[in-house]
């Protein structure tokens, strides 16, 4: 079984950071892309930003320049620190993992964290 478990949410001013943590653990073979998305309330769950197994990144246009997106492969953990907060910001954030499992070794499977709230207070 896989897990995935967030970890670094909170009630930030604005212009405050915070930096988010998200690690993988079980029976897991190997991790492809890694990343965050996020859901406000009322709104559809969207992308924040992904990384690869080999470290390239991709942001949404709302993230660019104030986020960063990193993982450290020997732990399967992905990491997005996040500085110049915005009310905007405000908003449940999920891990994403596309991986296979030992289980299921042909197989790549997206699995989500639980979530952790991110406030940000005007």
């Amino acid at each position: 079984q896989v897990q995935l478990v967030e970890s670094g949410g909170g009630l930030v001013q604005a212009g405050g950071s915070l930096r988010l943590s998200c690690a993988a653990s079980g029976s897991i073979a190997t991790i492809n892309d890694m990343g965050w998305y996020r859901q406000a309330p009322g709104k559809e769950r969207e992308l924040v930003a992904t990384i690869t197994s080999g470290g390239s990144t991709n942001y949404a246009d709302s993230g660019k320049g104030r986020f960063t997106i990193s993982r450290d492969n020997a732990k399967n953990s992905v990491y997005l620190q996040m500085n110049s907060l915005k009310p905007e910001d405000t908003a449940v954030y999920y891990c994403n993992a596309h991986l296979k499992s030992l289980e299921r070794l042909f197989l790549v499977r997206a699995y989500w964290g639980q979530g952790t709230q991110v406030t940000v207070s005007s």
